[in-house]
C-alpha cells in the first residue's frame, strides 16, 4: 500500500463530497454564460430588424438604432415631427422591445426638409398625368348625358301636353335637366371609380338644401303656392275678386304674385302665398249679383203696405232680374223710425252694380215720398227763415241707365296690359277652375 495511513473508504467519501459541491457551481456558471449570450443575441436581432424597417421606409437615413436589454434608443435627425412620432409606434411593434427612448430631432437643413415636399409634388403630377385620360373620358360621358337631357328639355310639345300651363311645363323641364345632370355625375364618378364620393356629395347637398330651405322658407312657400294656384285656378283674367281685403280685376297670375287692377286704376301685387292662404271672393263667378241697402220710414206708416210698395218698385226697374226676385223686409226699430232693408239682383255683365244700387235707392225714395210716407231725419237743426222759399222742382221719376260702362273700361285696360306683356301668365282658359 502506497499510503498505509489513509483509510480507503474514508478517501472515497471525501472525494464524493468534493465532486458534489463542485458540479453545481460549474453548471451554474455555464448557465449564466448562456443566458448572457441570449440577451445579447435578442438585442442584436431587434437592432437589425429596426434598421431594416428604417431602410425600407427611406426617410430615416440619419437615424441610428441602439438596443440594450430590450430598450431601443433612437438618435439622429429627420425632416418632420410626424416622422419622429411614427418611430415610437414602429419600434414598439417589434417583438422583445421593452421600452423606446426616442431622441430623434427635426433637422434644421432646409434642403432636406424641402426635398420630400418636391418629391410628393412630382408624384402627384405623375398621378395626375396618368389620371388625365380617364378624367377626359368621364368628362365626355358627363357632357354627352347632359346634352341629351337638355335637348329633351328644349322640346315643346310633350311637356306642354303633359303640363296644365307653361309654368308647370317649365318646371318639368327644369326637373328633367337636374335629373340628367345627376345621372351624368353618377356615370362620371363610376368611370373614375369614385362612386363612394357620390354619397358624400349628396349628403352635403342635403345639408345645404336644408339650410337654404330654412333661410328662404317664404320664397319656397310662395313657389309652392304658385304651383298650386296654376293647377287649380280660382279666377280668370278680368274677374272681379277680393283678396285679403283688396278688390280689383285680375290682370295676371305670375310665378311670384297675383296682379290686380283696382277700381282706382292702381296695380295691386299680392304674393301668391298670401293669395293661397287668404279668403278669395270672386264676384265674376256668377253673372247674377245682389245689392242691398237700408232706408228709414216713419214709424206711423203702414209697414206692410210700405214693404210691398218698395218690393214692387224695385222689381219694376228694367235692370232688375225677375229671378231671383227683389225683396224688402223690416230690419229693426229705431227711435227715429223703422229700418227697411231692400235687395235686388242684376246681371253684372250688362249693368253696373254700384249704379244699379244708386238708381234703385233713388226710385225707392221717390216712391215712398209720393205715397205720402215720411222718411225721418234724425238730425235736429234750427233754421231762421226770413223769406218763404220757393219749393224745389219735382224730381224726375224716369229710370236712369245703369250700363256697366266703367267695368267695360277697366276690362279694356286689363286686356291691353295683357296683350302688351304676355311673357309670364299662368292663367289659361282651358285649365281647371275651382
Amino acid at each position: 500500500m502506497l499510503f498505509p495511513w489513509i483509510d480507503p473508504m474514508r478517501a472515497i467519501t471525501v472525494l464524493f463530497l468534493l465532486l458534489s459541491f463542485t458540479a453545481p457551481a460549474t453548471a451554474q456558471e455555464a448557465n449564466g454564460t448562456i443566458t448572457t449570450q441570449g440577451y445579447h443575441q435578442q438585442d442584436a436581432d431587434i437592432a437589425v430588424r429596426m434598421r431594416e424597417i428604417l431602410r425600407e421606409l427611406g426617410n430615416y437615413d440619419d437615424v441610428t438604432v441602439l438596443v440594450s436589454e430590450g430598450i431601443v434608443t433612437l438618435r439622429g435627425t429627420t425632416t418632420s415631427t410626424m416622422e419622429i412620432s411614427a418611430l415610437d409606434t414602429l419600434a414598439a411593434r417589434i417583438e422583445g422591445v421593452v421600452a423606446v427612448k426616442n431622441q430623434v430631432t427635426e433637422t434644421a437643413d432646409i434642403s432636406q426638409r424641402l426635398n420630400p415636399a418636391i418629391d410628393r409634388f412630382m408624384s402627384r403630377v405623375d398621378q395626375f398625368i396618368i389620371f388625365l385620360p380617364l378624367a377626359a373620358i368621364a368628362a365626355l360621358a358627363f357632357a354627352l348625358v347632359v346634352f341629351v337631357g337638355f335637348t329633351l328639355a328644349r322640346m315643346r310639345h310633350p311637356w306642354e301636353r303633359l303640363a296644365p300651363n307653361q309654368f308647370i311645363a317649365d318646371l318639368y323641364r327644369q326637373l328633367l335637366r337636374i335629373g340628367f345632370v345627376i345621372f351624368g355625375i353618377v356615370i362620371a364618378l363610376d368611370i373614375l371609380n369614385a362612386t363612394a364620393l357620390l354619397s358624400t356629395i349628396l349628403g352635403a347637398a342635403g345639408i345645404i338644401g336644408l339650410a337654404l330651405g330654412f333661410a328662404v322658407r317664404d320664397t319656397v312657400e310662395n313657389f309652392i303656392a304658385s304651383v298650386m294656384l296654376s293647377i287649380r285656378q280660382p279666377f280668370r283674367p278680368n274677374d272681379t275678386v277680393e283678396i285679403n281685403g283688396d278688390q280689383g280685376k285680375v290682370i295676371r297670375l305670375t310665378s311670384r304674385a297675383t296682379i290686380l287692377l283696382s277700381f282706382d286704376g292702381n296695380h295691386i301685387r299680392i304674393p301668391n302665398a298670401t293669395v293661397f292662404k287668404s279668403r278669395i271672393i270672386n264676384y265674376s263667378q256668377n253673372a247674377e249679383r245682389r245689392f242691398k241697402f237700408s232706408i228709414m220710414v216713419d214709424s206711423n206708416a203702414d209697414l206692410q203696405e210700405t214693404r210691398n210698395l218698395v218690393s214692387e218698385t224695385v222689381q219694376a226697374l228694367p235692370f232688375i232680374l225677375a229671378e231671383p226676385a227683389a225683396d224688402a223686409w223690416i230690419e229693426a226699430l229705431h227711435p227715429a223710425g223703422i229700418e227697411l232693408v231692400v235687395t235686388g239682383w242684376v246681371d253684372q255683365n250688362n249693368s253696373s252694380i254700384v249704379r244699379a244700387k244708386g238708381e234703385t235707392l233713388r226710385q225707392v225714395k221717390l216712391a215712398i215720398l209720393n205715397a205720402g210716407i215720411d222718411i225721418p231725419d234724425a238730425t235736429q237743426a234750427i233754421q231762421i227763415i226770413r223769406d218763404i222759399p220757393e219749393p224745389p222742382p219735382a224730381e224726375s221719376t224716369r229710370v236712369q241707365p245703369v250700363k256697366a260702362e266703367s267695368d267695360a273700361a277697366l276690362t279694356r285696360i286689363v286686356d291691353a296690359e295683357r296683350d302688351q306683356d304676355s311673357t309670364e301668365d299662368l292663367l289659361r282658359d282651358d285649365s281647371l277652375k275651382e
